[in-house]
């Protein structure tokens, strides 16, 4: 059965490739009683939050406060009650439901993410929630894939919203409300903070896991390092290469197709830029057992990482989202506890020094979402369609939120080994 199209606005009518988008130009399959059950849960939520839901043709509930405006309840209720918060962000892709300020709605309901289900119901979340999908295990061919998923959709699409560094990663502000023409200046802060942390001077061996496209081994390379950096994304080695090579620094800085179990060598210095969330619970032990052998004695290491409250990512490890789905298979955000369970449990490395700035993230995320809004037509012009636009819109605001809420964090974490004796 296709999504009933006729009580929206021809602008919201998602987009007829049901290759493409399967999910979205059909409605799920789920019975009557489940998407019964489902409404009530989310009306009974809704309608206790600061929000102002209007449900089309049937009223508006909530406490007041921003607009979510539900215009065909019954295909929202049903990919609820099919597929929980999947059900939710494809909703929102076939344009069933929208926000005038969809980060200001994303934000309410991440600040009260862990009670919108009543507690007795949430052990039943399994009803709801899928399991991941054993292809997405971030096996050395499984990260590969995961990763090309997502960053080799196409170096002209992130070039559209980044700034010319093309970092795609938290900057540094020196207070806010930023603006885009200020983005180069914070990244380059963002990097320098991590090279200085990681002690990167003239001379130094440096390795980067997590190569993007080539700003910090670039900034690296002019400190004097040699750098060896290491990626899983084709389209990014390719770029990074050509910016390096642009730079002049062709000679000092090595770019490999590479996972990061494969790396071997010794390394004054490790950097690592919001990697970690791609490396998979099952291989955290792995990943900072990698970077025990690789550091020389006396070596520091830098993450930038970003992070979620232990207690949530307890309840949640194990669960297929939306975000899995659509943006980032295999991912997995570690909170600050499991980061220190994993390297005191299986290495020598110990957290020496820890620097959090969610705020700044939330307002990079403001930046790119805005600029990407900016250029709808520019990315038409790549082949981009309607529903993608619509699925990275969500994606933009909904981690924009989850910083404003305080529901995520990002942190850089300076690690050094526990020499023995």
């Amino acid at each position: 059965m296709t999504a009933p199209t006729s009580a929206l606005p021809a602008e919201h009518t998602p987009g007829t490739d049901p290759e493409r988008w399967p999910d979205i130009v059909t409605l799920p399959r789920v019975s009557r009683a489940r998407t019964a059950v489902a409404e009530r849960i989310v009306r009974r939520a809704l309608g206790r939050l600061p929000l102002r839901v209007r449900l089309a043709g049937q009223g508006d509930i909530g406490l007041g406060g921003p607009l979510m405006d539900i215009r065909d309840p019954d295909a929202f209720f049903r990919r609820i009650g099919a597929g929980g918060l999947i059900g939710f962000g494809e909703s929102y892709m076939a344009g069933e439901w929208d926000a005038p300020d969809l980060v200001a709605v994303l934000t309410v309901l991440a600040d009260n993410a862990a009670d919108l289900v009543p507690r007795p119901l949430q052990r039943l979340r399994g009803i709801w929630h899928l399991r991941r999908p054993a292809a997405q295990m971030n096996t050395p061919e499984g990260s590969r894939d995961n990763i090309s998923h997502h960053y080799d959709l196409s170096n002209e699409l992130f070039a559209l919203f980044l700034d010319e560094t093309l970092s795609y990663s938290s900057a540094v502000f020196r207070g806010f409300p930023a603006a885009h023409d200020l983005l180069p200046a914070a990244q380059h802060r963002k990097i320098d903070r991590l090279l200085d942390a990681a002690g990167v001077t003239d001379g130094t061996r440096l390795l980067e896991i997590g190569t993007g496209w080539g700003e910090l081994a670039i900034r690296a390379a002019a400190r004097g390092a040699r750098v060896t950096t290491v990626t899983l994304s084709a389209e990014q080695r390719e770029l990074a290469r050509a910016r390096i090579r642009e730079a002049g620094f062709e000679d000092r800085v090595e770019v490999r197709l590479s996972d990061y179990r494969q790396v071997t060598g010794d390394y004054d210095a490790i950097v690592s830029v919001e990697m970690i969330e791609a490396v998979g619970e099952e291989f955290w032990p792995v990943y900072f057992q990698t970077l025990d052998r690789l550091l020389a004695p006396g070596g520091r290491i830098a993450l930038q990482a970003i992070t979620m409250p232990d207690d949530r990512l307890r309840a949640s490890r194990s669960t297929y989202t939306w975000i899995h789905k659509y943006i980032f298979p295999g991912g997995l955000l570690p909170s600050t506890e499991a980061v220190e369970r994993i390297t005191t449990g299986h290495t020598r490395l110990r957290t020496t020094q820890r620097i959090r700035f969610g705020a700044h993230y939330a307002e990079t995320l403001r930046l790119w979402r805005e600029r990407f809004t900016e250029r709808t037509a520019e990315v038409d012009a790549l082949g981009f369609d309607a529903v993608f636009r619509r699925m990275w819109t969500f994606y933009l605001a909904y981690s924009e939120a989850g910083f404003r809420s305080g529901y995520l964090d990002v942190q850089q974490l300076l690690l050094t080994r526990e020499e023995t004796a």
